[in-house]
């Protein structure tokens, strides 16, 4: 397209899809955009680029008459600006389909993908080849903090992305990583995910095995080994790999992992680890980071960063000053001794990698989750028993009523009830609470300093993050107001 085109995105406020709009304002586009609700960070974000959101969704931000329409795969038939779009035959595309066409024909593609860890490794691969020069331009689902941002157009070769197996629009049900054309990929799992577009576990490797028979023999694929004596977990992964025509090598604690990890050390405030090459002895890390699951992440992101001839001392000395994502492991405030931790919970796997981190970072510590769930899988019944598993990892456990449940048959639809149930049977003691005003005003006076308390939720979860710290820092006035009282008494 010619720049200083306009292009209105509807649903701007997802993560790709605010990161497309900023990089079409930075390509001389004028860029407006709608969503039904804007939250941090996206929404803040946004404001930084000076890019107009309107709300809600309404036919009237179409006009002035735009000249392409990016539609939202979060955008079905009934939104009032797609059937407005659709009535004046107004040219519109996908996101992925834009983004192909403008940012990615080319350029050198690294696609990370896989059920978790897609958005921080990402990012860990984006710094890499940042320190090391070499200029890449990126595209991450999330805030990477080393950045500031969710994009990059740099004047490199590389274009390096979270690729996603969510489908791409109302008119295109097929994942959105087919549209990228990688030359090399990073896949760190495959597992049930999605449950709203994926039947079974099938359906999902069905995506992946294409995104695998799309890599061209000169590229690569970096694959996750899983852990020692744990082979069952790679199954579905290792079918994928059957369908590669490219080098693959893999990463891990397995017996065949090129890429070993071993002698981890989890400390107050860094994680250090050792990876062995092909056998041997190839370098110590270390980073701020807390989890086992990062260090596979970081693994991952060094073995493509190698392929691409950086040095593992150019890795060594990006991963020691790499930050991490919004919404991951984020401490949002420390009150009193208490800190909150706003983590993008969306699947069981996620949640039990989480609540381990927090486990080792914080050990000793009461531990609190407080579950919204909001995603598509977590509001099914589908994996509910490993969801129970997962969150009986914590000490108190607070769950909120499902998101939009009423959009879901009540036989498919989370048992709060026998969730609750299965958490206590588990041996951690598990709470029903309606929503985030209800929780902050019941938990609240229960916390003690030393206490974690992990968000878990994909959403704004009701402004939960600013209420609960304010709420505690209330009870910490109201209490220092009457010790003053007492002492004036006496």
């Amino acid at each position: 397209m010619t720049e200083n085109k306009h292009i209105h995105l509807i649903g701007i406020c997802g993560t790709a899809m605010a990161s497309l709009a900023g990089m079409l304002k930075q390509r001389g586009f004028r860029v407006s955009g709608s969503d039904a609700a804007a939250y941090p960070p996206m929404s803040d974000f946004l404001a930084e680029l000076g890019i107009p959101v309107a709300q809600p969704f309404d036919a009237m931000n179409l006009e002035p008459r735009p000249d392409m329409v990016v539609v939202g795969n979060a955008i079905s038939r009934g939104n009032l600006e797609l059937e407005q779009v659709l009535d004046q035959r107004i040219p519109f595309c996908s996101l992925p389909q834009l983004l192909h066409e403008e940012f990615l024909r080319g350029k050198e593609v690294l696609v990370v993908a896989g059920t978790h860890g897609k958005t921080t490794t990402t990012s860990m691969l984006a710094w890499m080849f940042h320190t090391a020069g070499m200029q890449p331009s990126f595209l991450i689902g999330g805030i990477a903090e080393n950045f500031g941002s969710s994009f990059h157009l740099g004047q490199g070769k590389h274009f390096i992305l979270e690729g996603d197996e969510y489908d791409t629009a109302f008119f295109d049900k097929g994942p959105k990583f087919l549209h990228y054309f990688p030359d090399s990929v990073i896949l760190t799992s495959v597992e049930f995910d999605h449950a709203d577009i994926y039947k079974d576990l099938d359906a999902v490797e069905i995506a992946f095995k294409r995104l695998v028979n799309l890599v061209p023999r000169r590229g690569r694929i970096i694959a996750f080994d899983g852990r020692a004596g744990e082979a069952a977990e790679s199954a579905s992964l290792e079918r994928c790999l059957g369908k590669a025509f490219c080098p693959v090598e893999r990463y891990g604690a397995g017996s065949r992992a090129d890429w070993r990890i071993t002698n981890f050390n989890f400390e107050p405030g860094r994680t250090l680890w050792s990876v062995f090459r092909g056998g041997r002895a190839w370098a110590d890390l270390e980073f701020p980071l807390a989890g086992e699951y990062n260090v596979w992440n970081a693994t991952a992101a060094a073995a493509m960063a190698a392929a691409y001839g950086i040095s593992k001392e150019e890795i060594t000395a990006a991963l020691k000053t790499f930050k991490s994502v919004k919404r991951r492991l984020e401490v949002k405030a420390q009150v009193n001794g208490i800190t909150i931790i706003d983590d993008f919970a969306h699947h069981p796997t996620a949640i039990a990698g989480t609540l381990k981190a927090l486990r080792a970072r914080y050990a000793g510590a009461r531990l609190w989750a407080i579950l919204e769930p909001r995603s598509n899988t977590l509001r099914r019944r589908v994996l509910q028993a490993d969801l129970a598993r997962s969150l009986a990892l914590a000490d108190e456990v607070i769950v909120t009523e499902v998101f939009r449940s009423d959009a879901l048959p009540v036989n498919e639809r989370l048992d709060l009830p026998e969730l609750a149930a299965d958490i206590q049977k588990h041996g951690s003691r598990a709470r029903l609470i309606g929503n985030a005003d209800e929780i902050v005003q019941s938990i609240a006076p229960e916390m003690r300093s030393g206490d974690v308390v992990a968000i878990l939720s994909n959403g704004g979860f009701g402004g939960i993050y600013e209420k609960l710290p304010a709420r505690l820092r209330a009870l910490a006035g109201e209490g220092a107001s009457v010790i003053s009282a007492n002492a004036a008494g006496k």
